[in-house]
């Protein structure tokens, strides 16, 4: 049952999946107050609680302190509201890369009850259209660097009406800014529901039109009260690193939501290339680092060269599965976890994590803690131990797509089904096998993409590789490899035969690679996914 809202605009609730096709929700031990907004818990409540002279955020040259991010917000907060009416429940789009500029814009939208839509930097007019329609977005903040595109949006757009600019760089000299600039610093924050929309978080989906995500104020602090107090156990002392777009759920949660919600510091950085990370990290000697396993193989690489990366208390891989050669390696050189994990846009984070004193490679780990997790087949049977099946949770936050029949094949008999395929050993760890419409069927066996690039992995030759199914007349589908080869390895058959051959000492021989091919690099997305559709578009 829905509690009370403060939205004056009802467009979020009123664009709700039916209730009966809701995931079940498991909230025992997540008790917030019916009347709660997500941003002066991350703010204001912070300075009450001793932290206004903490360090909240870093980055362009700057430190940020909780009193200050407080008093930023609010004066952002007075000029929506005063000087361009919003007003609770209206969406407000933020496009930027990761700077303070950015989360202050989210926190101080939050604060007046809008419903925030977080964009990435590098969409373009077309795709942002399709977001404003969607969602019926009439104000969007932008950082001036990166205005043409959303102008360009908002030049035909029948719903977006206005495009203000903010200063993303230290100068805070764009309009916003100077608009915010004479406000109060106290601002009565819109007193919202704990289940009023606070975010729509939209997927990254490679093809077909956006699904909307929608989270309630409450599941942005349950995402914390869960996964970062229980996994990464945050302290003030904490310094946060990473490389994921605050545009991202994945990002939000690791850049923003898990330092502000303890006291801590996060680092922001617009280009988190791995040299920058470890810049940043030598630097500012950062705790808990947010990247993908690409990132750390680069990490790794650069310790060999005398890079300093022994403050980090805690490594969280992202974007790809962890492969367990990474993990080793880690472990080995820094004598610090890396923790693999599993999350998605429509749960807002990670359910299914390794944890500090229980972790193994190649492994994804056991379910957060109030979250459950089981492997079912096509019917919904739970699959016994050791059995490849699609994986199912639920937990305190789960699927609510806004206004989409995607909802019913997302969430079926109150299980939430990420559209992954796992395994579940004996000591109740989930293995990740594939993305279930990846699973590369050849004649007649299963093979999980992801267990033969953690082979290729293994071997010195490979630096990168994505591994695919393709069709075969005779097989159905064969595995291919595209392999990044290490510095200085020919490109040659000879190659390829030396990695069939590891790969066929290393796994089941049936899953080796029938044909490989080099180069130079893979396509990525902002948050190091591999786009193995790229790939298979290719063929």
């Amino acid at each position: 049952m829905l509690g009370q809202s403060a939205h004056i605009d009802t467009f979020a609730r009123d664009n709700l999946p039916p209730q009966d096709q809701w995931p079940d929700f498991l909230l025992d031990g997540f008790d917030y107050p019916e009347q709660m907004n997500a941003a002066v818990e991350l703010t204001d409540r912070m300075v009450e609680k001793g932290f206004g002279d903490r360090t909240a955020l870093i980055g362009n040259g700057r430190r940020r302190t909780y009193k200050e991010l407080s008093d930023w917000t609010s004066r952002i907060a007075h000029t929506l509201v005063e000087d361009y009416g919003v007003k609770p429940g209206n969406r407000v789009l933020i496009r930027s890369a990761n700077n303070p500029a950015m989360v202050a814009c989210w926190l101080a939208a939050t604060k007046a009850g809008a419903v925030v839509v977080n964009t990435m930097p590098l969409l373009r007019a077309g795709e942002l259209a399709q977001i404003v329609d969607k969602a019926e977005i009439s104000l969007a903040l932008c950082d001036t660097r990166l205005m043409d595109e959303m102008l360009a949006c908002a030049k035909d757009s029948a719903f977006l009406k206005r495009v203000v600019g903010f200063d993303g760089t230290a100068n805070h000299d764009a309009e916003l800014d100077r608009a915010a600039l004479d406000k109060p610093v106290r601002f009565d924050p819109v007193d919202t529901g704990r289940d009023d929309v606070a975010l729509l978080g939209f997927t990254s989906g490679t093809t077909g039109i956006p699904k909307a995500t929608m989270h309630f104020h409450r599941d942005l602090l349950i995402i914390a009260d869960a996964y970062a107090k229980e996994v990464l156990k945050v302290t003030p002392e904490d310094i946060f690193v990473g490389s994921p777009p605050l545009a991202f759920t994945f990002g939000l949660g690791g850049l923003a939501i898990f330092p502000l919600r303890f006291g801590a510091a996060a680092t922001l950085l617009e280009q988190a290339t791995p040299p920058n990370m470890i810049s940043i990290i030598e630097n500012y000697r950062a705790t808990i680092s947010f990247t993908a396993p690409t990132a750390y193989k680069a990490m790794l690489k650069a310790m060999d060269g005398g890079a300093d990366l022994s403050s980090l208390r805690i490594a969280v891989s992202a974007g790809e599965t962890l492969p367990g050669p990474v993990f080793e390696e880690w472990t080995r050189k820094t004598g610090k976890p890396i923790l693999d994990g599993i999350g998605a846009t429509e749960m807002l984070h990670i359910f299914i994590s390794n944890h500090l004193d229980d972790c193994k490679p190649a492994c994804t780990g056991k379910p957060v803690g109030g979250y459950e997790a089981i492997i079912v087949d096509e019917n919904m049977n739970e699959a016994p131990r050791g059995t490849v099946g699609r994986l199912a949770v639920r937990g305190p936050t789960g699927c609510r797509y806004m206004a989409d029949e995607r909802q019913r094949d997302y969430v079926r008999n109150g299980w939430n089904l990420t559209g992954d395929s796992f395994f579940q050993d004996e000591d109740g760890f989930f293995h990740f096998a594939a993305r279930s419409d990846d699973m590369i069927v050849s004649a007649g066996y299963n093979i999980a993409g992801p267990e033969v690039e953690a082979a290729l992995l293994s071997h010195p030759d490979v630096a990168e590789c994505a591994v695919i199914g393709v069709p075969d007349p005779e097989r159905g589908q064969i595995v291919e490899a595209h392999v990044v080869p290490a510095e200085g390895v020919e490109r040659d058959a000879r190659t390829i035969k030396r990695l069939q051959d590891h790969i066929k000492a290393t796994i089941a021989p049936y899953k080796y690679p029938r044909s490989i091919k080099f180069t130079d690099s893979l396509p990525k997305t902002q948050t190091g996914k591999i786009q193995r559709f790229r790939l298979a578009a290719e063929v």
